[in-house]
Parts: C-alpha cells; structure tokens; sequence
C-alpha cells in the first residue's frame, strides 16, 4: 500500500474504529490525522466525520474531558456538528457534571441544536433527556420528552428513569404503564427507582410482577444484574420474616438460570445474608467467589461486625488483599466499637488519612463516638464530637445519647437528648430513648412528660422482631 493511502483519511479512519480500545493506538491514530492535516477537511464533511468518531472514541475510553476539548478544536476548524457529534458530547457532559461543569454547558449545547436544526432528531432529543435528569432538572426534561412525536423505548426508559431519580415514583409508574412496549431497563428503572428511595416493599412487588409477565415467561425479557442487586438489596433493607424467603427464592432462580454469578450480585447476596444475619450462607457466597473487588470484601467484614463475630470482621480486614475504601472502614471501625477496642479504633481513624488517603465522613465520626460511648468514655466522646469539622448529624448524637443512657448521663443525655428531638422530631427512637434515661435516674416527671408529648403528636413506637439463621 503506497504511503499517501497509508496517510489517507479513510484509512486512519479505520484504524481508530479497529483500535478503539487501546488508548496508545488511539493517540497515535490521532496525531496522524493532526499531522496530516485532516481535520482541518471540510469537503464531503470529512472533518466531522473524523472528528465525531474521535469525540466517541475518546468517550468510550472513560475520558470525557478529552472528548468535549475535541469538541471545540471541531468548532474551531469548522467542522459542522450533526446528529451524530451531539449525543456523544452530551453523556461526555453529563459523566462530568460533578466535577468539571455544571449544567449551564447542557443549556448551551441545547442553543447550538435549535441553531443547527438538530433538535428534531430523536436521538438527539433523548441525550438531552438523560442530560438534564443527570442534573435534576426534571421539568426540562420532562418539557423535551413530550416535544417527541413519537417516543421510542430508549426515550420512554430516560424518562421513567428521571422520575425514578428525582423520587417521583408516582411518574416514573405512570411512563411505564403507558409503554407501548418495555424491555428490562424498563423494570429495572422502576425496581431500582423504589431500592433508591427506600420502599423496599414495592421494589419486591415490582419485581414479582416482572416475574410474571409474558415476556418473562416466554424467555423474550430476563432480569439483569442490576435488577438483581436491586431487588436483593430492597430484601436486604426490610425488616420482615418474609424478606429472607423472597432473597432465597431470588439466589434460587440465578443459580437456575446464570451460568455464573458476576461479582456484584455475588456480593450483593453477602449484603442480603449478612444482613438478615445469615452467616453461614453469606460466607458460603465469599468462598465460592474466585473473584472479589473491594465492595465484596467490605460486604463480608460488614456482615461478621454487624453479626457477632467482630474478631473475624478485624482479621479479615488484616487478610484483604485489596485497598480499603470508606465502606471498608465504617465495617471495622464498627467492629471496634462493638468490642469497646478503643485503641485500635482511633488507630484505624487516623490511618484513614495518613495511610489510605482517605477522608472521614460524618458515619466515620459516628463509629467513633459509638466506640467511645460504648467505652463509657463519654467526656471523650462529648469532647470528639465538638472538635468534628462539621456538625453532628442525628446519627452521631443518636451514638452518644445511646451511651449516656448505658452509663447513666443524665446531664449530657439531657443536652444531647433535646438537640436530637430538634433534628428529629418525629423519630420515636429519640423520644423512647430520653424517657428511658430519665427513667433510669428515677426522674420521673420529665420520663412521664416525654411519653405524653409523644402521645400527644402522635407518635408511636415501632415494635421489633427476631429470627434465627
């Protein structure tokens, strides 16, 4: 092949499409077409066929940034967008949105369309979609969802999906239902939708349903990992009996009809286990896991710290052969709260920081102060959560007020105590827990009070249950 073919637009554009995923190649690609001159093509829109193919490269390479640099060098040569560059650009935009801009860029994105005539594309139509759910800004998503004449499923799905987000699942309901037709992202979006905002009950509901839907039955439609690790972790988060068959019954059919578990939802049924205190079948899950990423790990030392077995959760983390993140500690720190181990608990604290770059969170701040509570070293713990670089949350007072009430504090339970009913004044726990100190330290008419302002705003305890694996 002659040199000047070698050089060739064509076939430096094959070269980026077959070498795709390697980065170096991609580089190098890329430098060719600069050198060469390229980009700067504007006949037959050479320029921005190139230049969208570069953008959707570098996307597809986890760098974002590259791709919306690409995009102005494109504006700058003259090489008109279509409806090809903008779907593109704009999930490069909203996989930034959190660190590098904000959504005024979407905004301006949307003026470039109109100015182009590129909005009608549906395509186009429902990137901007996703863009402005990934910023919450449901109205102009909802305003851009209902301009298409014709929505298509992919469409259907980012718009539920936005519902789902913005904890509207009322909506998010509502567009499933009117579906012409739904795939599993479709489910998965509403049974994921209720996981994220906690109603675990009507996750489990939706997921039943799916399971009994033609598509399903006949083999067109099956669940996907996420919606597996969705309607595990709603089993995980109910506190019912029947939560723990429904997980089972779930791990039943994967092991039906998956050829392998992935390590997500091997880790996720760890969580489930651990979490409904079933030990043996979660560690069953860890040692049949020839693979384990970081949230595997954190989910068995999670599930031994919160089950008893806090010595093993500690010798666990010491075995890890992975580096620790934040979850990884909130196990630990908890099992050194359980077993009053003081020493080792601020050890591991400040390592965080100096050893992990890691920085505490405000549930990082409250396992200490449950370890120090636990440790009747309430002064301690009184004087860690005044020295906190931001207020203490219901969580943190909620650790330290538990401790007073073990250790008969009336005064710093009292003070504590009254800030937490400010945060929380509907949480029955706080209310109970205050009574029960002033209880304690025969203080009957404030114990007496408290229970009749309960009463009064109508407030209820919530009763408990138990089981046993």
């Amino acid at each position: 092949m002659s040199k000047s073919k070698l050089n060739s637009p064509e076939y430096l554009l094959q070269l980026l499409q077959r070498f795709s995923k390697y980065s170096d190649r991609v580089k190098q690609v890329h430098s060719l077409m600069t050198t060469n001159g390229h980009l700067l093509i504007t006949d037959l829109w050479i320029n921005t066929l190139l230049y969208n193919t570069l953008i959707r490269t570098y996307l597809n390479l986890c760098r974002p940034h590259t791709s919306l640099v690409l995009f102005v060098h494109m504006l700058h040569d003259e090489a008109p967008p279509n409806s090809h560059t903008f779907p593109s650009v704009l999930k490069a935009t909203a996989s930034l949105s959190q660190s590098y801009i904000t959504s005024p860029a979407g905004y301006s994105f949307n003026a470039q369309c109109v100015k182009r005539g590129l909005l009608n594309d549906p395509f186009v139509r429902t990137s901007f979609l996703s863009l402005y759910s990934q910023f919450g800004d449901i109205k102009s998503a909802r305003k851009m969802f209902d301009e298409i004449p014709q929505p298509c499923i992919v469409s259907y799905n980012a718009m539920l999906d936005a519902f789902a987000k913005s904890g509207d699942m009322g909506l998010a309901v509502s567009v499933f239902l009117k579906m012409p037709t739904r795939d599993v992202y479709s489910w998965t979006s509403i049974i994921s939708g209720y996981a994220r905002n906690k109603c675990s009950r009507e996750a489990i509901s939706f997921f039943n349903e799916m399971m009994v839907d033609d598509d399903v039955i006949h083999g067109f439609l099956r669940p996907n990992e996420a919606t597996f690790v969705s309607v595990l972790s709603s089993c995980a988060n109910l506190d019912e009996g029947l939560a723990l068959y429904q997980g089972k019954q779930i791990h039943g059919y994967m092991l039906r009809s998956e050829k392998e578990l992935s390590v997500f939802i091997g880790t996720a049924l760890i969580a489930f286990y651990g979490k409904t205190g079933c030990l043996s079948y979660a560690y069953k899950m860890f040692d049949a896991m020839s693979v384990r990423k970081v949230c595997t790990w954190n989910a068995m030392i999670c599930a031994l710290a919160s089950n008893g077995r806090e010595s093993e959760a500690l010798e666990m983390f010491k075995t890890m052969t992975l580096h620790p993140n934040e979850v990884t500690f909130v196990g630990v720190l908890s099992a050194c709260a359980r077993t009053k181990r003081v020493d080792l608990g601020l050890d591991l604290f400040r390592s965080m920081s100096r050893d992990f770059a890691i920085k505490p969170t405000m549930e990082h701040y409250g396992c200490i102060v449950d370890l120090l509570g636990r440790a009747g070293l309430l002064k301690e713990a009184h004087e860690f959560v005044k020295s906190m670089p931001f207020e203490a949350d219901a969580s943190v007072l909620g650790a330290l007020l538990g401790a007073c009430r073990v250790h008969g504090d009336v005064d710093l339970g009292n003070e504590v105590g009254k800030k937490l009913l400010d945060l929380e004044p509907d949480h029955c726990g706080r209310y109970v827990l205050l009574s029960s100190i002033y209880a304690g330290a025969e203080i009957w008419d404030s114990a007496a009070s408290l229970r009749k302002e309960m009463a009064n705003a109508g407030i209820q305890k919530v009763p408990a249950f138990s089981m046993a694996d």
